[in-house]
């Protein structure tokens, strides 16, 4: 008999105990959502609906969001962006990010999405929600002017660069003679081109639609040339994983091409929509 009770004794105090553990986490995870604003269960969309904004995560990258010789905020997805928040009825509110840290932020909802040339890659849509393809693009190799180029061999045991957690930085990782070179990241890609003006590094690895932008006649970066593409990719538009939003962005994506705005927009900013 004494042993029944204290079994029964011992039974019941891990009851008891695993009571309080799902109490103790069912209340940090209130505390969580008491943070971030959102119910747990509520849908992506209608937490940023319920705030009235989208906070948008960008980088400083001609053409897609940058400021003008005037000062003004402009760019490709900058002006598509805000076309799309007056549609989904939301303000947009940019916010500067660093790009290595573009993922922590979105799932630490700092920031809604990630708009800003966000190359489509297989890794990034296994944790995030990404748009169909919009924007055309590649990764190039950029040389100052009169520098001897003929094929990556040509930089096996130069200095490169490229923007850190790029495409331009997976496109070096997985060259094998890049791979040979010594690789000097940066946190913007503009600053990969003064490392190449300034002659501190011999090449550059980035995205074609900045350095067409960029470079050449009438540019800060005249003496540098584009000599090699190397890898031919597609932008999308990044949320969180699971998040509705991305769907409803892909519907408005859909009737600005069918109304001629997204072409439009492509050709004011000299880019080349994905198919």
């Amino acid at each position: 008999m004494k042993k029944l009770i204290s079994l029964f004794l011992l039974i019941s105090m891990v009851l008891v105990l695993v009571g309080c553990g799902n109490t103790g986490a069912t209340k940090a995870s209130d505390e969580t959502s008491k943070e971030t604003g959102q119910d747990q269960g509520e849908s992506d969309l209608a937490y940023v609906k319920e705030r009235g904004k989208l906070i948008i995560g960008y980088t400083d990258y001609a053409p897609m969001n940058y400021y003008d010789e005037s000062g003004t905020f402009t760019g490709f997805d900058t002006e598509l962006a805000t076309i799309v928040c007056e549609k989904l009825g939301l303000e947009p509110e940019f916010v500067e990010i660093n790009w290595d840290t573009k993922e922590v932020e979105l799932n630490a909802r700092s920031i809604d999405t990630i708009w800003n040339g966000f190359t489509i890659l297989p890794d990034r849509l296994e944790n995030m929600e990404v748009t169909k393809p919009y924007v055309k693009n590649a990764q190039v190799v950029v040389v100052k002017e009169g520098t001897e180029y003929e094929g990556t061999q040509s930089l096996i045991g130069k200095t490169i660069t490229a923007e850190q957690g790029s495409a331009g930085e997976d496109t070096i990782e997985e060259d094998e003679n890049l791979k040979q070179a010594s690789y000097v990241p940066k946190t913007l890609q503009t600053e990969a081109l003064m490392e190449v003006k300034a002659e501190t590094s011999d090449a550059a690895v980035l995205d074609l639609t900045l350095a067409k932008t960029m470079t050449g006649e009438g540019t800060n970066f005249e003496d540098l040339i584009i000599v090699d593409y190397l890898a031919e990719e597609n932008y999308g538009v990044a949320f969180r994983k699971g998040s509705d939003i991305c769907q409803e962005v892909n519907k408005i994506f859909d009737e600005l091409i069918e109304d001629g705005t997204l072409p439009e927009l492509a050709d004011k900013y000299g880019l080349e929509l994905a198919k």
